[in-house]
């Protein structure tokens, strides 16, 4: 059985990104149907339209193919609550710990994050890896 896994927004990012081993890397971990929130679609969006000057209908173009390709979670406030436990037992930003707190909610065993400190467990369920190391 292969495990659940969640994708941060670089990961998503770096499907169409300039590095080919990542870019390769990146896309197959999309390709397996993956988990991610609605936040990862609603950053990878404001990342297009700031960093990679992409307009609008690209940028959502974009996240539609991601969306297709990946079970996307809602943000409600239970992931709210449990992210702020979360933030305040492990010192993460935010915006981390709402990633952090999707993941286990939706029963991932790994996230996938260049971000965050690979080979960090969470609750005893949940292990950090770097695709990219």
């Amino acid at each position: 059985m292969t495990a659940k896994y969640f994708v941060d927004t670089n990961i998503v990012l770096y499907t169409i990104g300039k590095d080919p081993r990542k870019t390769s890397i990146a896309r197959g971990l999309v390709a397996d149907y993956p988990v991610l929130s609605a936040q990862v679609v609603n950053e990878s969006i404001n990342v297009c339209l700031k960093k990679l000057a992409f307009d609008k209908a690209k940028a959502y173009a974009f996240a539609e193919s991601i969306m297709r390709r990946t079970q996307v979670v809602a943000i409600d406030e239970i992931t709210i609550r449990k992210s702020a436990l979360l933030a305040m037992r492990y010192q993460l930003s935010n915006w981390d710990a709402l990633i952090v707190a999707a993941a286990l909610l939706s029963d991932c065993e790994i996230l996938y994050s260049e971000d965050m400190q690979d080979g960090q467990k969470f609750e005893g369920k949940l292990m950090v890896k770097n695709p990219f190391l």
